[in-house]
């Protein structure tokens, strides 16, 4: 859409606010509270996603789904500045929370990137509808942080693929539609060059999802084994033996998650963790808000909650015009890493006897000690924050690469699994 037909950002702004006011319900107060709470059964839970699809679905019709995608795959083809001002009035109001990391971020955003035309077609409009939900097969069992060293292996038979192995940590697979997966397709090149990424439909014969039982009960990451999958080369994305081309772009769209101009959030919402009102509700709750040392640990939460939206702000403008990297992305990767883990941190010291014992009636303080003990999942889902720091310091400011014995070396004659 042409700069001389796009709707200004103001009136915009106000015909979004009038819609959803009149469209969405307002949010539960603390319903984006905690670290992967367990809080509903699987029914309530597949009946929240049948909800947040619909609730996708409304986006669409009115015209608000997939703002800053192309016109063509059925976005509107507007700007950043257009989803930041319809994620300033999503606030406080319900919102198809499950739909938006990965479906969005990073899964549409690789295929906008690097899809046939026929597959962004195909794709696109039924994420933007809330047809499709994705998730990413990329962790391996084995792999930790290093995604590059997939075993995954997709192997040609004709005009399909043949993929054996295991992917981890999935949230959601089990309630979800189609996996982009990353596989090993050369093991005589070294490790970074035999990569090739694949779209394939989760449940179809062949693919077993297992779900994980986390500490506090949840049951969201899941582990998939795959066994003789086929997948038709119509379904690669990018090149044969150049996956890890998509995979950089694809970790960039990662770490940018929820400040993606393709995400639907509401502003200043707190993801993998509590945020600054949650700190405060907590507080209220343990009747020692007039506490001096309490008051100070509230302001603490606010003020990182305001320079994480400032640092966003400036780390997209800046990669947006190109005056920095757009591997400047893992510097907010970091940062809300390391924030979460405090924000969290903050609530549980504010809890007091409270984040060690608490019954449902306890309020914002019940689950706060569960939460303190998942608290280091915002370091590692998204892209550890380790990761980011090798990013930051080998991408952004230039410091010499980690030494790595693996450099130059065929993918098949790295020792592995304990081999020497």
């Amino acid at each position: 859409m042409s700069a001389e037909t796009q709707e200004d950002v103001e009136r915009f702004r106000r015909r979004a606010r009038s819609w959803i006011r009149a469209n969405l319900e307002p949010a539960a107060a603390g319903a984006s509270a905690g670290v992967l709470r367990n809080n509903s059964t699987d029914q309530e839970e597949l009946a929240e996603v049948a909800h947040e699809r619909e609730l996708q679905r409304r986006l669409f019709d009115a015209g608000f789904a997939g703002i800053c995608f192309p016109v063509a795959y059925g976005g509107r083809g507007l700007t950043p500045a257009h989803q930041l001002a319809f994620n300033e009035e999503l606030t406080g109001h319900e919102y198809p929370v499950r739909l938006q990391a990965p479906t969005f971020s990073p899964c549409a955003a690789v295929i906008l990137d690097f899809g046939t035309e026929e597959q962004k077609l195909r794709h696109l409009p039924a994420i933007l509808r809330g047809d499709e939900l994705w998730m990413q097969f990329l962790s391996e069992p084995g792999g930790g942080s290093d995604v590059a060293g997939a075993q995954t292996t997709a192997v040609r038979d004709g005009d399909e693929w043949v993929l054996n192995g295991s992917k981890v940590w999935t949230t959601g697979a089990w309630w979800s539609d189609w996996g982009l997966c990353l596989a090993r397709t050369n093991w005589d090149v070294p490790k970074h060059r035999g990569l090739s990424v694949f779209m394939l439909p989760i449940h179809q014969p062949g693919v077993d999802v297992h779900r994980i039982e986390m500490l506090n009960g949840t049951k969201e990451f899941c582990q998939e084994f795959l066994t003789d999958v086929r997948v038709p080369d119509a379904d690669r994305i990018g090149e044969v033996d150049d996956g890890w081309t998509v995979g950089i772009r694809w970790m960039f769209h990662e770490r940018m998650l929820h400040n993606s101009p393709y995400v639907t959030v509401p502003a200043g919402d707190a993801h993998a963790g509590i945020g600054a009102s949650s700190v405060l509700r907590v507080a209220r709750d343990s009747g020692t808000l007039d506490d001096p040392w309490v008051q100070e640990m509230v302001g603490e939460a606010r003020m990182l909650q305001l320079t994480t939206e400032a640092l966003q702000q400036r780390l997209t403008e800046g990669m947006r015009s190109g005056a920095m990297s757009d591997q400047s992305a893992a510097i907010g990767r970091l940062f809300s890493g390391v924030v979460s883990t405090r924000t969290n941190t903050l609530a549980f010291e504010i809890a007091g006897a409270g984040g060690g014992a608490w019954t449902d009636d306890d309020a914002a303080l019940a689950d706060c000690g569960s939460d303190f003990l998942m608290r280091q999942v915002s370091t590692i889902g998204g892209g550890t924050t380790e990761m980011a720091r090798n990013v930051i310091s080998e991408r952004v400011l230039g410091m010499p690469r980690e030494r790595t014995l693996d450099r130059n070396v065929p993918f098949r004659d790295v020792p592995r699994g304990g081999k020497s």
